[in-house]
């Protein structure tokens, strides 16, 4: 789930990331702000889901992917859309 609050005399919004995978050990963030290489880290709540709040500037595009476990890529369900990527699938797109 993505959940977005935009605040009026902010350039940014907060997102808060919540997501429930069978057998996540861990759940990571790839690709927001375009960087591929330095994931942020989510959370792992008492209930088995994970959970991330970012701050992102608005008027903005953001194309990423959850790695699970360190080696299994999803994209999210309720995100904005899906662009295709060069590794012949596609990732989640969110728009600020």
């Amino acid at each position: 789930m993505v959940q977005k609050t935009y605040y009026k005399t902010k350039d940014y919004s907060k997102v808060k990331f919540t997501v429930n995978f069978d057998n996540a050990e861990t759940v990571e963030i790839l690709g927001l702000n375009g960087d591929w290489q330095n994931s942020v880290v989510m959370s792992k709540k008492k209930d088995g889901s994970f959970t991330c709040d970012i701050t992102l500037p608005k008027n903005t595009h953001h194309e990423f992917k959850y790695l699970v476990n360190d080696n299994i890529w999803l994209n999210e369900p309720e995100a904005d859309g899906e662009n295709q990527n060069i590794f012949g699938g596609s990732n989640s797109v969110i728009n600020i």
